[in-house]
Formats: C-alpha cells, sequence, structure tokens
C-alpha cells in the first residue's frame, strides 16, 4: 500500500480512539448501536434482535482469498467473521454462524492480538465481516492491536444496516468501507431480512461513509487502501430492486464509486420454500444488472474470471 498510514494510528496515540471506545461500550447498556434500537441491556447479557450480548463473539479469524480482488492481493485479506446479525435474511448463505451463534466469545485484547497475527502472515488488510451489532467492541479491540503495532487498513465489511451515529464514531478508525446494499424497497426487506426502513437507513449510511473515505483509491499494485467499494447481491426477479440501488450510486454518491455485482446467489438458509428465492439467478438477469450499471456510467466494476461466462 505504498506509504499509506492508517488515520487510527494518529487516533491511537492522541488518546482519542480509547476515549470512543469507551463511550460507545456504554450504548450497550441501553442497545441503541444499530437501527434495530432494541434499547436491551447488553452489558448485562440481555439480547435484542441480533442475540449478541455483551461478549464478542467470532465463528473465524484467517485469511481470505475469496474476496475482491482489490482486497485480496498476494497475502489474502484478514478476514475475522463475526457471529449473529442485526439482519435476518432468509436467504443468508452463512446462516450457521448468522443466525445460529456459531463461534467463540473472544475479549475485546485478544481479538486485537489476533489482528496483529493476521498481520504478520502478511495479510493486506483487516476485515471485519457483519461488525454492525459489536462496533463498540470493536473499537476497543483496535486499540490493544494499534497498542501492539497494527499498522494496516480496516475494512468494515457490512450488510448496510448501520446509523450514522455508529460511523461517524468509526470515523478515521475506518479505511475502507464495503457495504452490501441488499435491497432498494423498504417493504421487501422487512420482509425478507426483519430490516425496518432498511433502504432508507442504508442511503444515509453510504452517503455518511462515502463523506468519510471518498471513491476506493488503490496503490501500485492495485491493491486498496481506502475508500468506498459497495456490494449488491442480485436475486431472482430483481428482488433486490436493483435499477433503483444503480441510480441511487450513480445519483446521490459517485459514478466512480466501485462496485461488485455479485452473481453467486443460491438458495440457502429458509430460502428453499419461498418462491422466488428457491432458484438460482439467470444469465439474463446477472448481465442485465452489468449492461443497466454501466449505462448508468457506473465503470468501476469488478469482473472476478467466474463472472465472464455470463457477459
Amino acid at each position: 500500500m505504498d506509504n499509506y498510514k492508517p488515520k487510527y494510528l494518529k487516533l491511537y496515540k492522541s488518546g482519542e480512539l480509547l476515549k470512543r471506545a469507551k463511550t460507545a461500550i456504554k450504548l450497550l447498556k441501553n442497545c441503541r448501536i444499530c437501527p434495530q434500537n432494541c434499547r436491551v441491556d447488553r452489558a448485562k447479557g440481555e439480547k435484542g434482535v441480533c442475540r449478541a450480548g455483551r461478549e464478542l463473539v467470532v465463528s473465524g479469524v484467517s485469511p481470505h482469498y475469496g474476496e475482491e480482488k482489490v482486497l485480496v492481493g498476494k497475502g489474502g485479506s484478514g478476514t475475522i467473521f463475526f457471529s449473529w446479525c442485526n439482519l435476518s435474511c432468509v436467504f443468508c448463505q452463512n446462516c450457521d454462524t448468522s443466525q445460529e451463534g456459531n463461534g467463540y466469545t473472544i475479549s475485546e485484547e485478544k481479538l486485537g492480538e489476533a489482528m496483529v497475527r493476521l498481520q504478520n502472515l502478511g495479510v493486506e488488510n483487516i476485515n471485519l465481516v457483519s461488525p454492525s451489532h459489536y462496533w463498540p467492541q470493536i473499537l476497543k479491540a483496535i486499540y490493544y492491536a494499534a497498542n501492539k503495532g497494527l499498522k494496516i487498513p480496516i475494512v468494515y465489511n457490512t450488510g448496510c444496516y448501520d446509523t450514522t451515529t455508529a460511523l461517524r464514531f468509526m470515523e478515521d478508525v475506518v479505511d475502507i468501507y464495503m457495504p452490501d446494499i441488499k435491497f432498494s424497497d423498504d417493504e421487501t426487506a422487512r420482509k425478507y431480512a426483519g430490516a425496518p426502513r432498511y433502504f432508507s437507513v442504508a442511503k444515509k449510511a453510504v452517503k455518511e461513509m462515502h463523506r468519510q473515505v471518498g471513491d476506493l483509491k488503490l496503490d501500485s499494485r492495485g491493491i486498496a487502501y481506502r475508500g468506498l467499494l459497495i456490494r449488491h447481491l442480485v436475486l431472482p426477479e430483481d428482488l433486490s430492486g436493483t435499477e433503483e440501488v444503480l441510480d441511487f450510486i450513480a445519483e446521490e454518491v459517485s459514478k466512480n464509486t466501485y462496485i461488485n455485482i455479485m452473481d453467486q446467489y443460491y438458495p440457502a438458509h429458509k430460502a428453499y420454500n419461498i418462491p422466488p428465492l428457491n432458484r438460482r439467478i439467470t444469465k439474463k438477469e446477472f448481465r442485465k444488472a452489468i449492461v443497466m450499471a454501466q449505462k448508468k456510467g457506473l465503470h468501476r466494476l469488478e469482473k472476478p474470471y467466474r463472472y465472464h461466462k455470463f457477459l
């Protein structure tokens, strides 16, 4: 990443990072850290929609090579998969983790140490997968990691159901925001993901992310070190509302946004019994989404080798 220095290092040295973490963790007592706004006392172990308590639960910490090419490089992306989720997608492909909570508890300090171990393995970044219901504890973990020498970019890999308040706590802590915009219709999102006001929330969140980090920036090797990368999964019969998502990106964010329009939907979790989610998408459905993005002037599209069969 050439000579880039993550801004969280400055926050760590000034004491601001620890201050933010302590303030954020207090919000767990009357939990309102995500748009579900459950108001349960997670500090005492009470659980709301996400089913997470006070302690962090993770299902895996390892280099990962299946992420976007701009995140992987030679060393992979240092992924940390968090258990539970503030969404309840009926088609979730990681339902054993997100809905059943498979994983193990870990302290903020131990998680910080794990981040440093990933760095020592040569990963390009620390990739926080589904962090929206744990971001206060994650702030504390990053403090511990910075104390032990962490100095690579932080990726916030989210289902895009995040409050702007939460994101402002993460300002200059997160280097790369990677929201997955799932739906463009609030009622569809409520029905299939248990997320009231989803697109209304997601639009505000993405605009705040872009305000903080801008368009995605790549180093001399083509590896991302700062900026916004948006994912969008194409669903059968356009349940994801792809055109409206792309319109929002092109008109309200930036036509220079790096976008991964994803083709890998398959029926999982409860989707086997819910038409039309009980089938994969067709080549025609995926091709339509790609062409639509190009017509709207969105030119920075991720096209891994697996997409070639569609185009």
